[in-house]
Parts: structure tokens; C-alpha cells; sequence
């Protein structure tokens, strides 16, 4: 059972993480940003970048704004927040992947890192 404490961290990090989706996601989805693989002007170029095809982009776009969704209707209902993280997860492990298949600078791939972390940090709570 968490201590009112430990719920109070989950729910914002739930809200935190679901913010930075919502920002890069929608927010700079169309703009560039100092963080953009290969210095690409936009999320088009970016998975261009990485080698990987528009639909795949569209696909992960839409599972980061479901998981967005899962992370804000969990705290409300909880039964969302733990399958939303394992997602998360996956796709920023695969984003950190493709940072450093085109040789990224730490720089550049500190985001999907800290964001992985922040992951593994909401998960640990969760199941502990």
C-alpha cells in the first residue's frame, strides 16, 4: 500500500511525464529544438534521420498521446498507469537506440534518457 506521500509522487510524475509528451508531441511537433536527432528541422526529418518511414512516425505519435491519455485518466483510475509505462519504456529504449545509431551527442539524447528514467522511477512505485 503506498503512503499518501508516494501517491501524491506518482500522480505527478504521471502528469509530468504526460506534459512532456503532450509538448513534444504536439506542442514542437512541427518546430526544431535544440534535442531533434541529427539536427532535423521538425519530427518528419528527425525519423528520416533515423531511417525510419512517416507511418512509423504517425504510429508512434499516437501511442505517446495514448499514453499521455493512460498516465492522466490513471489517476483516476490506476489500472492504466502500469501497462501506459511498460509502453513508454519500450519506445524510449528505442529512442535512445536511434540517438545512438546516428551518433547523437549526449546532448541530444539526454531527453529520451532522463525521460526513460523518469519511466523506471513511475514503474518502481507502482509496483512497490
Amino acid at each position: 500500500m503506498l503512503t499518501n506521500m508516494q501517491i501524491y509522487i506518482t500522480y505527478f510524475l504521471q502528469i509530468a511525464i504526460a506534459i512532456t509528451l503532450i509538448n513534444v508531441w504536439i506542442m514542437h511537433f512541427s518546430k526544431p529544438t535544440k534535442y531533434r536527432g541529427k539536427g532535423a528541422k521538425n519530427m518528419l526529418n528527425e525519423f528520416k534521420a533515423y531511417g525510419l518511414p512517416a507511418w512509423f512516425m504517425y504510429i508512434v505519435g499516437i501511442s505517446k498521446l495514448l499514453i499521455a491519455s493512460c498516465l492522466i485518466i490513471g489517476i483516476w483510475f490506476p489500472i492504466f498507469v502500469f501497462p501506459a509505462t511498460v509502453l513508454l519504456a519500450v519506445l524510449m529504449i528505442g529512442a535512445i537506440a536511434m540517438h545512438v545509431k546516428v551518433k547523437d551527442s549526449f546532448k541530444r539524447t539526454a531527453p529520451a534518457t532522463i525521460l526513460l528514467l523518469i519511466t523506471f522511477i513511475l514503474m518502481v512505485f507502482i509496483l512497490f
